[in-house]
């Protein structure tokens, strides 16, 4: 494939790049400038090179990006854009492209006119400076001026000065990283998480043609992770040094290509592939050169037959999953030129003494995407989680407000289905507030007794106390009786709670479970929502390891994951692991969590595989007085924490001393969103199809 042609005025060469400091803290301090070394700093390494291709793609001179993962833990990322300049840096003495990759804060987007990038995602120079410090092994091969360089570095440090191999044909750069395993405990590379988020980075640039592979097994063996002097692993390499694409060699391994020329209004249209449309039209509006202070506005929206209100939001291509300003102009936006074209087009009844809509009611069932670009952007804190520039909210406003009502009354249709979906919100709430009241008026929680299923503790300090919720009396009994009676609170459940992902307020307020499980948290739902007054800090979800006890816990999932978000993102939610097995052998007791353990704990004792057949499995308490004398090894089956008694379900799942806990989080909010829309929806042939391609995954006992 030819390359894009670059008909754009650039200075990007040497004189572009400014130096702010150096690279010495990073090995030191890792996770100051990646967050993590666990799964997410690692994957955040390729987030960093391949930033600085799309911002290429962003500026307008690169149309073509692969990301590969190689054989030895290596990544590769490849692009068709200018280049990283090879000449050399007054500053530093050496090239740009040694400058770049060794000094922390020197690129291309920190010097304004003349660095090359009126908007950028990060500060390039920065990721791949920080990449190149936690690498074991770095190649990096510019293809520039019609000439092929290449140096590479360990550990940071070049092992040669930037050489020209020769003559080339293409334009653009390829960076070939291997991460650092003395930094990174775990180095394997998830193929599924880098192609759920380079999709979502394939909606935000436009008509950029984005492919990802998984080559790890193409040099004719599976090479060991960081077999930096694997013999087929550094032939691999030197095979592919010069070459740009790999997904042009037809190699038969898992890819992805990405190509979507309909930008924001691709990605409404993919979030929405579960639901049911209530309009046909899409709606879309891009706006650049907005201002001095904003290039860009793009929005696209769609509404569904839903109750939720999924936005997503993006500044310079960063997602912002907390929002910020450019989200709220849409809001403004979207409700003043709802309620306008209501109120001219006589949808509003004349009986009604004030008629609007408010906030709520047009964000029900919206699935919205709000993306702005800008020369100088602020975000509120360093996770750049909420934009806080304030010139987005004015820009986003005016761009959004004048093309929707343009949208409304050019696709008539349309607006009648968008109205009627918000009236139906209208008298959704409207009927829905006296059951909100009941539970959740003004000083309700004070006045109203604790639900007779909850074992409350003694401790009224919400940082120390926990509650777990369990299934079933028998369970509720055993937790009861093996608890610290000071900290933990025990909510007892009786069988499946009923599936909210669908139901409004007043439908799950009915329901007594529902009911009891707000009132035992404190903290209220819905708009009086306060998550200051929240009970405990740690809700610990306890079920049974089988079916029902997996279907009880995503239930609740759902429940907390939909009406109880602050909880989930502050870390609130935790899923507790009860061993599967009791293993005895005379005096001598052990638990395994899992099966690897169970046979890990018999081989300590003794037991080897080829006797396991011999070792008695039971699912019951009862020991005869010849079994206290036998050497024979006993394995107990837990399938419910009722099976348990008291003394072992503390010993095992509720003494914080002993117990495992997974802590709920959410990497990735669209994925978390369609995956909760997939199981708990109503649309059947997509959750079979679901859970048709990932039963392997599944650890089920059934």
């Amino acid at each position: 494939m030819t390359d894009k042609k670059d008909n754009k005025k650039s200075t990007y060469d040497a004189s572009s790049i400014s130096v702010l400091e150096g690279l010495e803290p990073v090995r030191k301090r890792p996770g100051m400038y990646i967050g993590t070394t666990g799964p997410e700093g690692l994957h955040h390494l390729i987030w960093e090179v391949f930033d600085n291709s799309r911002d290429e793609a962003m500026g307008g001179f690169a149309n073509r990006i692969e990301v590969a993962l190689l054989p030895g833990g290596y990544v590769r990322v490849v692009d068709n854009g200018r280049g990283i300049p090879v000449d050399i840096h007054k500053q530093t003495g050496v090239s740009a492209l040694e400058t770049i990759l060794t000094v922390l804060h020197a690129g291309g987007k920190f010097g304004g006119e003349g660095s090359g990038y009126k908007v950028s995602g990060g500060l390039h120079g920065v990721g791949v400076s920080v990449m190149n410090a936690l690498s074991s092994h770095v190649i990096v091969e510019v293809h520039r001026d019609g000439g092929y360089h290449m140096q590479e570095y360990a550990i940071g440090v070049p092992k040669y000065k930037v050489k020209k191999i020769g003559p080339s044909k293409f334009k653009g750069t390829i960076v070939t990283f291997q991460a650092d395993a003395t930094i990174f405990p775990e180095t394997a590379y998830d193929f599924k998480k880098i192609v759920n988020h380079l999709r979502q980075q394939a909606y935000l640039v436009k008509a950029m043609q984005l492919s990802v592979i998984d080559a790890r097994l193409v040099a004719g063996e599976e090479a060991s992770v960081h077999a930096s002097e694997d013999k087929g692993v550094k032939k691999f390499l030197d095979g592919i040094k010069g070459k740009q694409y790999l997904s042009d060699e037809h190699l038969e391994v898992p890819h992805q290509h990405f190509y979507f020329e309909g930008g924001l209004r691709s990605l409404v249209a993919f979030n929405n592939h579960y639901q049911t449309p209530v309009h046909k039209n899409i709606f879309y509006i891009e706006k650049n050169d907005v201002d001095s202070a904003v290039l860009s506005v793009e929005v696209a929206l769609q509404y569904v037959d839903d109750i939720s209100a999924r936005i997503s939001a993006f500044a310079n291509n960063i997602y912002n999953p907390e929002h910020g300003t450019h989200v709220t102009g849409f809001k403004t936006a979207l409700t003043r030129t709802l309620n306008n074209y209501a109120k001219k087009n006589n949808f509003f009844s004349a009986k009604e003494k004030d008629p609007s809509f408010t906030g709520d009611d047009v964000l029900e069932g919206i699935t919205a995407v709000v993306s702005v670009k800008m020369p100088e952007i602020q975000f509120e804190g360093q996770t750049k989680a909420k934009l806080g520039s304030v010139e987005a909210r004015g820009a986003v406003e005016s761009v959004f407000g004048e093309a929707f009502a343009t949208f409304l009354e050019e696709n008539p249709d349309d607006a009648k289905a968008i109205i009627n979906k918000v009236i139906i919100a209208v008298k959704a709430r409207k009927a829905a507030k006296a059951a909100k009241d009941s539970v959740l008026r003004k000083g309700a929680l004070e006045g109203m007794s604790l639900p007779g299923k909850l074992a409350d503790c003694q401790s009224k300090k919400a940082e120390d106390s926990e509650l777990f919720i369990v299934e079933g009396d028998s369970a509720g009994g055993s937790a009861k009786m093996g608890r610290d009676r000071k900290t933990q609170a025990i909510l007892a459940l009786r069988g499946k709670i009923l599936n909210v992902e669908r139901a409004r307020i007043d439908k799950m307020l009915a329901s007594e479970q529902i009911k009891n499980v707000v009132i035992a948290l404190g903290t209220a739902i819905g708009d009086v929502f306060d998550i200051t007054r929240l009970r405990y800090h740690k809700i610990i979800i306890a079920t049974d390891a089988d079916v029902d006890g997996a279907h009880i816990r995503t239930l609740l999932l759902t429940l907390f994951y939909r009406y109880f978000r602050p909880l989930v993102d502050g870390g609130f939610i935790y899923i507790a692991q009860p061993p599967l097995y009791k293993i005895q052998r005379g005096k001598e007791t052990h638990y395994a969590f899992d099966d690897a353990e169970k046979f890990r704990i018999l081989n300590d004792m003794g037991v080897s595989t080829a006797e396991e057949e011999t070792v008695e499995e039971e699912n019951n308490e009862e020991e005869t007085e010849t079994a206290k004398k036998s050497t024979k090894v006993r394995i107990q089956r837990y399938k419910g924490l009722g099976e348990m008694n008291a003394e072992e379900l503390w010993e095992t799942t509720m003494n914080p001393e002993n117990r495992i806990l997974k802590q709920v989080t959410v990497e990735d909010g669209l994925m978390a969103d369609k995956v909760f829309d997939i199981l708990m929806g109503t649309d059947v042939p997509s959750r079979k199809s679901f859970i048709q391609s990932n039963a392997k995954m599944a650890n089920l006992d059934i």
